[in-house]
């Protein structure tokens, strides 16, 4: 199964990067027909992986995707996955 993983731990305090590494992921997965999208927020203090969630549930963004899996064991962790 083709998964793309999205690793935020190198730009987790630059916000702008963020958005468009969530962008560009999700813009990679569709053109490729990749099923997984691994986000690796990391554990931290939640507040990177409440931020990629609220970029998830976004209108434009929410439309593109099939669903959303939090990883019950490891927090630090969320799949997006993609019907092609």
């Amino acid at each position: 199964m083709a998964k793309i993983t999205l690793d935020l731990h190198p730009i987790f305090s630059q916000g702008g990067k963020i958005e468009q590494a969530l962008n560009e992921v999700i813009d990679q997965a569709e053109k490729q027909r990749i099923k997984t999208v691994e986000i690796i927020p990391g554990k931290g203090s939640g507040q990177l992986k409440k931020r990629v969630l609220r970029f998830l549930q976004r209108g434009d963004i929410k439309t593109r995707y099939h669903r959303i899996e939090k990883d019950s064991k490891n927090f630090g962790r969320v799949f997006v996955h993609f019907r092609h």
